[in-house]
């Protein structure tokens, strides 16, 4: 059964257990204390939050997310699947970008695609369908899966603050790629989703600054 990161006590409840679980965790417990739980508008309006910020700065994507709830009221798939692409371009989003969320609108649409269901399945499947879709790469899939869904097993193995956590926690020679970060993570599952809010915490306190930047992908 999929475990949902729905609350603080959740959480703190994870992260409990698995620092039973593995208790080379304990130490970075101590040093960040509990982590807060993040969590993101879910559905349509969350996966497009994402996208706008893909490779931009945080200020640039916070603009243009701006103007998009602003020009549509609601901000949903059908609005954004009826809108013509030039308007959406005025708007500030790249050719790319609005291909990607008029596909993702047009499978709702058409019923090919429940992003609600995906919390609830395998965390390996729902990434595997997110990133099946054009424009959705691993991060932003289990980004979404995390924050959005609240995943308690979503893993982002590609993303560099946890990478950088994990290397130092762990006292490793190097950070662990992608690839790599995927059998590190084995002994946490089915709470990787509360593992990974236990490295951002842990990135923080390391290097002085957050981690879940502006995604590459």
């Amino acid at each position: 059964m999929t475990l949902h990161l729905d609350s603080q006590a959740v959480l703190e409840d994870a992260i409990r257990d698995l620092v039973k679980q593995d208790a080379r965790l304990a130490p970075v417990l101590e040093a960040t204390g509990m982590p807060a739980l993040r969590r993101r508008e879910p559905g349509f309006a969350g996966i497009a939050h994402i996208v706008c910020g893909q490779q931009l700065s945080t200020a640039s994507a916070a603009a243009i997310w701006g103007r998009l709830q602003a020009a549509f009221d609601p901000f949903d798939a059908d609005a954004v699947r009826r809108a013509r692409a030039d308007r959406l371009g005025r708007l500030g989003l790249s050719a790319a970008k609005i291909k990607t969320l008029k596909h993702i609108a047009r499978e709702l649409g058409a019923g090919r695609l429940n992003l609600d269901v995906l919390a609830n399945e395998d965390a390996d499947a729902a990434h595997a369908t997110l990133t099946a879709l054009p424009g959705i790469g691993p991060w932003t899939a289990d980004v979404y899966l995390l924050f959005c869904l609240g995943h308690g097993d979503a893993w982002p193995s590609g993303d560099l603050a946890v990478q950088e956590a994990v290397k130092v926690g762990l006292g490793l020679a190097t950070r662990p790629t992608a690839k790599q970060m995927m059998p590190l993570a084995e002994g946490w599952r089915p709470l990787r989703g509360a593992a990974a809010h236990l490295w951002w915490s842990y990135y923080r306190v390391v290097k002085k600054r957050e981690g879940v930047i502006t995604p590459a992908n």
